[in-house]
Formats: structure tokens, C-alpha cells, sequence
């Protein structure tokens, strides 16, 4: 009978260092995915959610504290483990998600997969918000005309083209992760868009300039 092994996603833009990881978890009986950065590791968990999920935290396109705190949002259910060479600390570093910090070249391999077995298997209970591919927005209201969409899968917040503030479903791709999802004008929630006279969509006095996504 085939033994059930649990997965771990190790995170780290070291190509050297994802190596290692995962042939220390592969030999400890886990099967392990690997991702360079956090929006390569946010795109893997579309296709497989692990079990749990270890993250470097210096890392380009998308850092581990951003990644990190992504996977709380929308992943809460799945125990992290960050590992950093950059913090000299003994505890969590300020405004990291994580379950547990080791710091590089301060823990032994066997202190580290007897916390993975431990998250493993005794995963924390936290409140899974459920999918979702609708985003929020936000109108300014200083007369800009600037309107700002969150993506829900990176939660990157980004401006989006002010002529298409009018009342009604719309869609749109983030520009780091290249998510498409769906946003919604409505007529009652943001009346400041919408000529009462006419009863048809007023557009903005001043169109805002489209910036890159902030994170």
C-alpha cells in the first residue's frame, strides 16, 4: 500500500539553496515543489496547495514578508516555516506571517525538519476566507478621477483605466501577476460617478496617470 506523503513548497531565489532544501525534504520522505520567488510560488499554488510551505525572505519580483503575508490572506490553513540570513534575531522578525523563523546558518537540519513534522501534522486552526476572483476598489475623492483595483490573488493594488468608470461589471489582469479577474461600478455604492440628471455614468474630471502595482 502506497504511503501518503505530505508536500512542502520551499521558496527561495538561491537556485543552490532549492536544490538542498528539497533534496533534505525529499529524503525525509516529503514531495517538493519549489518556486524562485513568491509570485512563481503564488502561481504554483493554483495548481497544488501544499501541506506547508518554506520561504527565504530576501527575494526580487515578490519578497518572502509580501508573499508570506499573502498565503495568511488567502491560505490561512497552511502552516509556514521563513528562513532569512538577513535578521539576526531569536524571534519572529516585526511584520512577518510566519509560524516560525529559523535563521540561516543558525539551525541544524534536524531542527528543522522536526518542526515541519510538527506543523505537518498539527496544522493551525485559522478561518479560511474562501476563493475569490472579485476585487474591491477604491475612487478617490479628491476629484482625481484615479479609481484602484486590488488584485485578490496578490493583493497588489494598481490604477486601472479611468474611462472605463461606468456603472456594470468589469474585467482586468494585474500587472505583477497577470491575474484576470473582476471588478463592479455600481450605481448606489459610488453615486459621485454618475450624472443624476442623465441617470448615465459621469467620467471623471481629471483622467489619473496609470502607475505599477504597489506592493
Amino acid at each position: 500500500m502506497p504511503t501518503f506523503r505530505f508536500r512542502v513548497l520551499f521558496v527561495d531565489d538561491e537556485p543552490a539553496v532549492r536544490t538542498t532544501g528539497a533534496a533534505v525534504l525529499e529524503a525525509a520522505g516529503y514531495e517538493v515543489l519549489t518556486a524562485p520567488d513568491g509570485l512563481e510560488a503564488l502561481h504554483t499554488l493554483d495548481d497544488a496547495q501544499p501541506d506547508l510551505i518554506i520561504s527565504d525572505l530576501r527575494m526580487p519580483n515578490m519578497s518572502g514578508f509580501e508573499f508570506l503575508a499573502v498565503v495568511r490572506n488567502r491560505f490561512p490553513q497552511i502552516p509556514t516555516i521563513a528562513l532569512s540570513g538577513e535578521y539576526v534575531t531569536d524571534n519572529i522578525p516585526d511584520g512577518l506571517l510566519a509560524d516560525t523563523f529559523f535563521q540561516k546558518g543558525d539551525y541544524s537540519i534536524p531542527d528543522l525538519l522536526n518542526k515541519v513534522k510538527e506543523l505537518v501534522r498539527t496544522a493551525p486552526e485559522r478561518p479560511v476566507p474562501g476563493k475569490r476572483n472579485v476585487s474591491p476598489i477604491w475612487i478617490a475623492l479628491n476629484g482625481s478621477g484615479q479609481v484602484i483595483v486590488t488584485c485578490p490573488k496578490c493583493l497588489r493594488s494598481f490604477d486601472v483605466d479611468p474611462s472605463q468608470v461606468e456603472e456594470g461589471e468589469h474585467k482586468t489582469s494585474c500587472p505583477s501577476c497577470t491575474n484576470e479577474f473582476i471588478f463592479n461600478i455600481d450605481h448606489f455604492s459610488m453615486p459621485q460617478f454618475f450624472n443624476s440628471e442623465s441617470g448615465g455614468a459621469a467620467r471623471p474630471r481629471k483622467a489619473a496617470t496609470p502607475r505599477s502595482a504597489r506592493g
